[in-house]
């Protein structure tokens, strides 16, 4: 597998200053590229302690500078809150920085406060996902963009810097619903698994997944999903364990407040009925939705966790791992000691297990009108 380092960029109940969480997982991804690690990763998030991450384009630019060798993957950038033309303007400028060391995650959003935030009605997320989508993949593939119906109505216009590599089989969705199989297969984008519910439904996504793939794709090989973990490596099991339950715990029960899961509106909301047996579950026994959680996370020794990420690998086919090592809290010097262990019994054990799936650069298709199509790299 791909190991990367997935912040989280979490100040829970706002404790410390905004300033120097930043600063710590700016230091946690320079130590990613030091220790090995293949990739670093930022999520988009707004206006709350939960994650305080609004660009991550922006942080990824930034961190391509301060890096020479890792990747760099949004987990995910969130489309309908944004102006698909600058969307894809700002993946060009930082593939061209990096020199194709971008790997693109998106997604459309499962937050109201964010919504309401940015002034885009929810119930259209689903609409304005699939649009944004489709114009964003081509444009980054093609060199220019253009919409005549629709959300996005945009005269034609070219992407500058042009892009220079290709994102076919370097795009990710966030495949949080049954409902997002198909469509994700559809636009030709892999997988990104963040267990939040059994397995056994998370099997039946991949496969329905991979279904709509072949009937979409039949020619195409069909992309391994990227794996999302809370990792927390000790040499004493129980050790682990408690700091498990009480940081992972605490991360989950952010996550059930930021997106008022117990509230029993979301499933309301058109485009988002599918998560009426989540929002349920979290109204019954909340507790019990965090134990569940913290038991699909990777935790232990050395031998326990990659024991359960073997294990989880080998139910959905993945390649890769985002890893997260700091988050609900944590004490910094707990979140570096797993860091650093996992980097030295762990890390070497999962890079061998399947081949880099992002090793190959193809070049973008520039459309042949764009006279700087003949500056690409090959």
């Amino acid at each position: 597998m791909r190991v990367g380092y997935a912040t989280t960029f979490q100040n829970p109940n706002s404790t410390r200053a905004d300033r120097d969480i930043w600063k710590e997982e700016v230091q946690f991804c320079d130590l990613a590229e030091q220790l090995g690690f293949d990739s670093v990763w930022s999520t988009e998030h707004h206006f709350t302690d939960y994650e305080m991450i609004p660009n991550p384009v922006q942080f990824l630019t930034y961190m391509a500078g301060r890096t020479r060798r890792v990747k760099l993957g949004t987990m995910v950038i969130v489309l309908p809150w944004h102006d698909p033309l600058r969307v894809a303007e700002e993946i060009s400028v930082l593939d061209n920085l990096s020199d194709g060391r971008m790997i693109l995650g998106i997604g459309r959003g499962l937050c109201a406060f964010e919504f309401d935030g940015l002034r885009i009605p929810m119930e259209e997320s689903r609409a304005r996902f699939n649009e944004s989508a489709a114009l964003v993949l081509s444009a980054i593939e093609k060199g220019y963009i253009e919409s005549k119906t629709g959300f996005y109505r945009i005269p034609r216009r070219d992407i500058r810097p042009v892009p220079i590599y290709s994102f076919k089989n370097r795009t990710f969705g966030a495949g949080g619903s049954s409902e997002s199989m198909p469509i994700m297969a559809e636009l030709g984008a892999g997988l990104l698994i963040v267990p939040t519910k059994a397995w056994k439904k998370i099997e039946d996504d991949v496969s329905a997944y991979r279904a709509a793939w072949q009937r979409f794709r039949p020619n195409e090989p069909t992309p391994q999903p990227l794996l999302d973990q809370f990792i927390i490596v000790h040499e004493d099991r129980e050790r682990a364990k408690e700091l498990a339950y009480e940081y992972i715990g605490a991360y989950f029960n952010q996550v059930l407040k930021h997106y008022d899961l117990a509230g029993g509106t979301l499933e309301q909301t058109k485009g988002y009925e599918g998560y009426k047996a989540f929002t349920d579950a979290v109204a019954a026994n909340a507790s019990k939705v965090v134990h569940d959680f913290v038991g699909y996370q990777a935790w232990g020794t050395p031998k326990d966790v990659i024991d359960t990420l073997a294990e989880s690998r080998k139910r959905i086919d993945a390649s890769s791992l985002l890893g997260h090592f700091l988050f609900g809290g944590m004490p910094t010097a707990v979140g570096e000691a797993s860091m650093r262990l996992f980097a030295k019994e762990v890390c070497p054990v999962a890079q061998k297990w399947v081949p880099d799936p992002f090793a190959r650069r193809i070049p973008a298709q520039v459309s042949a009108d764009i006279p700087t199509r003949i500056t690409r790299a090959a």
